[in-house]
C-alpha cells in the first residue's frame, strides 16, 4: 500500500558513480537529498575494471575534482597502483590512471555518503516516477513508500531490465549478481521517454594463486605518484604490480572454432555494445590480421586474490571461456573465480535531454550516467555531478550550470550525448575535444574551481588553496617575462653545456625556456632569486611558455566558438515554418531543439546551408519582434 514516507528536495535513483556524485552535489549545496539503491552493497560498485582514469577519462576525474566532486579524492585514498599515461606525447594527452582496491573504494565512498549533512541513503527500489502536467512530483518505491520531491535524478546505471548472458544461458540479473530493476522502465515509457537496449560486458576474475607471473611482463606503478585531487597532497604508498601477457594463435583458434556458440555471432544478442571495449571474440573476428592481443592481469584489491583479466571481456559459454584463458601464457592452470558475462539493459535516447541533463518534456527530472548511453565510471560521475548541481539550481529557479565544449571534457561529453546522440555506449576520448591543448588535466582547477566555488561546492579552505596557487603562477610568469638574461660568459657556458645556442642579445627568461632543449627546471641556475614553488606550478609555467603560440590560436578559436554559443534559439521556434530548410534538418532540429546556434551547427544532418537559413530566419523574427 502506498504511503507518504517523507519530503525531499532531491531524490537520486541509483548509488553508482553517477548517483554518488549527484547526491553529494545536491546535499553539499544545502538541499535535503535522498539516494535510493536497490542494494547498499552497490554503492560506488566497480562492477567492471577496478580502476579510475585513463586516456581522456583522467581529464574527467580532474574536472570532477576541480568542481568539488568526490571521485578524485576517493581514488587518491584507495589506489593500489598509479601511472601517468601518454607521457611520450604532448601534455594535452597526459592522463592519469589508478588501479583501485575495489572494496576499499566502495566502502570509503559509502562512508562519505553516510556522513554527508543533508544526505540520506536508503536501500529502496524506485518503481515509478510521478509527474503531473510535465513536472516531477515524487517517486514510489517497491515497499509502497512515496517520497515527495522537487527534483529527481535517474542514475540507474545498467540495472534497468538488465539481463545477463553467458553463452546460451540468459537470466534476469544486474551487475555482479545484484537484482535488476524491472519496473522503472515501464514508468519511464509512460512518461513519454524513449527507451532502447545497449550491451556491455566484463571479463572473468581469476585466482591469483593459479597464475604463473613468471611468463608475464611486470607492470609497475610510477615512482612519483601524481594525485587526482588538487588538494590531496602527498599520496605516495606501497604499490601493487599489474602484469602483461598476450593472446596467441591457439587462443584465436579456440574462439574461431566455437564462434557459433557466441551470443554475439549466433544472434542471441541484438543490442548494441561498446565499440572501444569489444569482447575478445569480437576482437579476434574483426581483427583477423592481428597475431596477438594484449591481456593485462590486474589485482582487484590488497585483501583479495581475485584478479581482473583486462582485455578478455566475453559472453562465450563458461567451458569455452576456460579453454580460451588456458591458451594464454601464464594462465595455463588458471582457476576462474567469476565467469565473464555480457549484460543488456534499458537506456534512454540522450537527445531527449537539455544540456543541463534535464528532460525537455519533464521539468525537474534529470538523467545521468549509463542510462544516458555512456560507458565508464568517469563519464557517469561527470554527468552525475552536473545533474545533481542542476537539480539543486532548478529548485532555486536559477540558470543551470552548462560546461561548454571550450571549458572542459565534461562539456564535450554532455554536448556530444545531448546534441549528437549515440547509437552505441559512448566513451570519452581526447580526440573528441577540439580544444585539447587548453583542456589539459593539469589545469582543470584553473579552468573550473571558480565555477565550483560560485555554486557552493568548493569550500572556502579549498578555494583559498586555489587562489594562492593561481596568484603564485601569475606572479611568477610575470616575473620571468621581465627577467632579462644577458649574454655574459657564464650564461654562454651554461647554454653550450645544455646544447643550446648562445645568446646574441639579452632575452627574457620566459622566452629562453621556450627552447625545446630547455625548460623552467633546467634554467634555475640562471635565476638565483627564483621563489620556492611546488612542482605543479612549475609544470604549468613550462607548458604555458612552450605552447604559448598554440594556446593563443585555440583561444582565438574559442572566442569564435562562444559567439555562436551565445546566439540563443527561441525554444518555441517551429522549424516546420522555416522555408529553405531541408526536411532532414527540419526533423533533427525539431527533435533536439538546440539551445543555441552553436549547438544547432553540431547536430548530425544539419548542413552549413541549413545553418545559414536558420540564422537568417531568427534575425528576421528578431526584427519583427522589435517593431
Amino acid at each position: 500500500m502506498k504511503y507518504i514516507a517523507d519530503n525531499f528536495d532531491v531524490v537520486v535513483i541509483g548509488a553508482g558513480h553517477a548517483g554518488c556524485e549527484a547526491g553529494l552535489a545536491a546535499a553539499r549545496m544545502g538541499f535535503k537529498t535522498l539516494i535510493c539503491a536497490i542494494n547498499l552493497d552497490s554503492v560506488a560498485l566497480m562492477s567492471c575494471n577496478p580502476n579510475i582514469g585513463g586516456t581522456a577519462k583522467g581529464h574527467l576525474v580532474r574536472e570532477i575534482d576541480a568542481l568539488g566532486g568526490e571521485m578524485g579524492i576517493n581514488i587518491d585514498n584507495t589506489y593500489i597502483q598509479s601511472r601517468m599515461l601518454n607521457t611520450s606525447k604532448g601534455p594535452a594527452v597526459f592522463s592519469l590512471r589508478a588501479q583501485a582496491d575495489k572494496n576499499a573504494y566502495a566502502q570509503r565512498m559509502k562512508s562519505v555518503l553516510e556522513k554527508q549533512e543533508n544526505l540520506y541513503l536508503r536501500q529502496l527500489e524506485v518503481v515509478s516516477i510521478d509527474a503531473i502536467d510535465g513536472e516531477v512530483k515524487g517517486v514510489l518505491t517497491r515497499n509502497g513508500a512515496y517520497f515527495n520531491a522537487k527534483a529527481v535524478v535517474i542514475a540507474s546505471g545498467t540495472y534497468l531490465k538488465s539481463k545477463v548472458i553467458i553463452g546460451d544461458l540468459t537470466y534476469d540479473e544486474g551487475p555482479s549478481g545484484l537484482m535488476p530493476a524491472n519496473e522503472l522502465s515501464k514508468s519511464l515509457s509512460e512518461l513519454g521517454i524513449t527507451l532502447r537496449r545497449f550491451k556491455t560486458g566484463t571479463p572473468a576474475r581469476v585466482n591469483k594463486r593459479s597464475v604463473d607471473f613468471s611468463k608475464m611482463e611486470e607492470q609497475c606503478g610510477d615512482e612519483e605518484v601524481v594525485p587526482f585531487s588538487f588538494i590531496s597532497g602527498d599520496v605516495d604508498r606501497q604499490q601493487v604490480n599489474c602484469y602483461l601477457t598476450y593472446t596467441n594463435e591457439d587462443t584465436h583458434n579456440v574462439i574461431r572454432e566455437n564462434i557459433h556458440r557466441s551470443p554475439l555471432y549466433n544472434g542471441s544478442i541484438k543490442s548494441t555494445g561498446p565499440r572501444y571495449c569489444p569482447s575478445i571474440e569480437d576482437k579476434v573476428m574483426r581483427f583477423a590480421d592481428k597475431e596477438r592481443h594484449q591481456i593485462f592481469i590486474e589485482p582487484e584489491g590488497e585483501t583479495t586474490d581475485e584478479m581482473y583479466v583486462q582485455g578478455m571481456s566475453s559472453s562465450l559459454p563458461e567451458d569455452i571461456q576456460m579453454a580460451v584463458l588456458k591458451t594464454v601464457p601464464g594462465l595455463e592452470n588458471v582457476e576462474i573465480m567469476r565467469t565473464a558475462y555480457a549484460i543488456e539493459y534499458d537506456c534512454i535516447d540522450s537527445t531527449e535531454l537539455k544540456l543541463s541533463l534535464e528532460f525537455k518534456k519533464i521539468k525537474g527530472l534529470f538523467s545521468a550516467g549509463q542510462i544516458n548511453g555512456s560507458s565508464g565510471y568517469e563519464e557517469a560521475a561527470s554527468q552525475g555531478l552536473i545533474a545533481g548541481i542542476n537539480a539543486a539550481l532548478s529548485i532555486q529557479n536559477k540558470d543551470p550550470l552548462i560546461i561548454e565544449r571550450s571549458d572542459g571534457y565534461i562539456g564535450v561529453l554532455i554536448d556530444d550525448l545531448v546534441t549528437k546522440g549515440t547509437n552505441e555506449p559512448y566513451r570519452m576520448m581526447t580526440s573528441r575535444a577540439e580544444y585539447r591543448l587548453l583542456l589539459r588535466q593539469d589545469n582543470a582547477d584553473l579552468r573550473l574551481t571558480e565555477i565550483g566555488h560560485g555554486i557552493g561546492l568548493v569550500n572556502e579552505h579549498r578555494y583559498e588553496i586555489f587562489k594562492k596557487k593561481k596568484l603564485q603562477l601569475e606572479e611568477e610568469i610575470e616575473r620571468i617575462k621581465h627577467l632579462q638574461i644577458t649574454n655574459k660568459k657564464e650564461v654562454e657556458e651554461f647554454l653550450i653545456s645544455k646544447n643550446s645556442t648562445p645568446l646574441k642579445k639579452p632575452i627574457s627568461l620566459y622566452e629562453l625556456i621556450k627552447r625545446s632543449e630547455l625548460d623552467y627546471y633546467i634554467v634555475g641556475k640562471l635565476d638565483p632569486d627564483r621563489p620556492e614553488l611546488n612542482k605543479y606550478i612549475q609544470q604549468q609555467i613550462n607548458i604555458i611558455s612552450k605552447y604559448e603560440g598554440y594556446i593563443q590560436k585555440q583561444l582565438e578559436q574559442i572566442q569564435q566558438f562562444k559567439k555562436f554559443e551565445k546566439k540563443i534559439i527561441p525554444m518555441d521556434i517551429n522549424y516546420d515554418n522555416i522555408k529553405g530548410l531541408r526536411i532532414e534538418a527540419m526533423q533533427k532540429l525539431g527533435k533536439i531543439k538546440p539551445e543555441s546556434i552553436g549547438q544547432a551547427s553540431r547536430i548530425s544532418g544539419v548542413s552549413p546551408a541549413d545553418m545559414t537559413v536558420l540564422m537568417i530566419y531568427i534575425e528576421q523574427q528578431n526584427r519583427l519582434n522589435k517593431q
